[in-house]
């Protein structure tokens, strides 16, 4: 079992940046697929991104791609979701979540596909 703690998230100004973090608990880090989702007020959770064990493979939204970039370091336990050219609209609480990979399958999607998830951040887009 893994236990996640995010981190990072705040108050940034449109067009700006910010950087979350989420800290991975126990030696097995690098055997799970991680994932950034975020649930707006009154809305439902979505994913966001999400990487490989290795790192190797990584994919978004369509609604961040271009904008947002995933990464890990197996070395330190930790995801990172580097957001940029923030918008009013990427206000949310973010989450990151894992799995264990199982066979061949690289891509998750959906929340049932995880579970293990962290508490969440705020991140506050202002216009």
């Amino acid at each position: 079992q893994v236990q996640l703690v995010e981190s990072g998230g705040g108050l940034v100004q449109a067009g700006g940046s910010l950087r979350v973090s989420c800290a991975a608990s126990g030696r097995t880090f690098r055997m799970y697929h991680l994932g950034w989702f975020r649930q707006a007020p009154e809305k439902e959770r979505e994913f966001v991104a999400g990487i490989s064990r290795s790192g190797g493979n990584t994919y978004y939204a369509d609604s961040v791609k271009g904008r947002f970039t995933i990464s890990r370091d197996n070395a330190k336990n930790t995801v990172y979701l580097q957001m940029n050219s923030l918008k009013p609209e990427d206000t949310a609480v973010y989450y990151c979540a894992a799995r264990i990979t199982i066979g061949t399958r690289d891509v998750y999607t959906n929340l049932n596909d995880y579970p293990y998830w962290g508490q969440g951040t705020q991140v506050t887009v202002s216009s």
